[in-house]
């Protein structure tokens, strides 16, 4: 049909092809420009952690509000997630190092760690529980930003790359699979900071992968998170977080931004999405940082967050923000910053200085 209507209509083919151009073209990463020569740059890789295919994990919160944290409910879940972290962690630390030095140890280490997840097929089950389930979701988030960082290097071998992206599906399908379950129910963390951080983590797997259905996936759990801020720059499913409200909203700012930029990557405007909804949450963030009472007073409740330095965790998301949106106060913090990285988005964001 299409072929015949331009046999009919030969200009047509001059307004399709364009779009059929762009629809072909792979998926980009913000670190996709960056020309680092390899050195060789020591860099000592640690052996993988043990590997299970699921995973026992729990929430330490013991109020309605998840904002009372347990301490010997906190030591639990971090023991029983360990292993994943660590991988995580590793992951990121090794791409940052190639990023910093271009140490082929260091990339090749994030192709050693990433390939023997993938041949343990790693937490790749249904989680038994839904702390489980935002485990894999970090997890996938890191190490897919770990690998779009060294996988120009040449470094990894053709078994290696098919091997990762093979696990990087089978985790993002059980993300996907976990939060498709749950929207249809308003009140379920289909529809807070959990949404996004999954958004982050398979937009980061579907670029790794040249899959266009899952970016767009990310993509629109963006969107999500854009459509629920409200005019003052609140989400209110964050500020019902009591003590915690601050750090859930910085908490769901972070994976936000991050799409946003890999969005960029690909000729995509997602800080103008709804009349650049996510401009009024940096604007609360910003406020709430320097005046923590903002949100005390909002929830009536002392906030968890008292003053800088802050760690990386709560302005790393800052750096790629200031380089398109100049912000004197946030450029002030981040200088103030000890390290800007935090390993459930990768490590450093995209343009932190190398």
């Amino acid at each position: 049909m299409i072929r015949n209507l331009c046999a009919l209509l030969p200009g047509v083919v001059l307004l399709l092809t364009p779009l059929a151009a762009r629809s072909a073209e792979p998926l980009h990463s913000p670190w996709d420009g960056l020309h680092i020569a390899l050195t060789d740059a020591v860099y000592t890789c640690p052996a993988p952690p043990p590997f299970a295919k699921s995973l026992e994990a729990h929430s330490y919160y013991t109020d309605a509000h998840h904002s009372v944290i347990d301490p010997k409910l906190e030591a639990e879940e971090r023991e029983a997630t360990e292993a994943p972290t660590h991988l995580g962690q590793w992951a990121t630390q090794a791409a940052d190092k190639y990023l910093r030095t271009g140490s082929r140890a260091a990339a090749a280490c994030v192709y050693t760690l990433l390939d023997a997840a993938a041949k343990a097929k790693a937490w790749t089950d249904a989680m038994p529980t839904s702390q489980g389930s935002y485990e894999q979701k970090w997890l996938l988030a890191g190490t897919s930003v770990a690998y779009l960082k060294v996988r120009n290097t040449g470094v990894g071998a053709p078994d290696q790359e098919k091997d990762i992206k093979k696990w990087f599906n089978s985790v993002a399908n059980r993300v996907t699979d976990y939060v498709d379950s749950k929207k249809n129910i308003p009140t379920s963390d289909a529809w807070n900071n959990h949404r996004y951080w999954a958004g982050l983590a398979v937009c980061a797997a579907g670029i790794a992968m040249d899959d266009k259905g899952d970016y767009e996936w990310g993509i629109s759990s963006y969107k999500v998170g854009a459509d629920q801020i409200q005019p003052n720059g609140v989400l209110p499913r964050e500020m019902d977080r009591a003590g915690r409200a601050l750090h859930y909203h910085l908490y769901a700012l972070a994976p936000l931004i991050m799409i946003a930029e890999l969005a960029e990557a690909n000729g995509q405007d997602l800080y103008s999405y709804n009349n650049g909804a996510i401009h009024r949450l940096v604007k609360l963030c910003v406020a709430g940082l320097a005046d923590p009472s903002l949100f005390s007073k909002a929830t009536g409740v002392q906030q968890d967050i008292a003053g800088g330095p802050y760690a990386g965790s709560d302005i790393g998301w800052a750096v790629p923000y200031v380089k398109r949106f100049p912000d004197a106060q946030l450029s002030q913090w981040i200088s103030q910053a000890e390290y800007t990285g935090f390993w459930q988005w990768g490590g450093l964001p995209p343009g932190a200085a190398l």
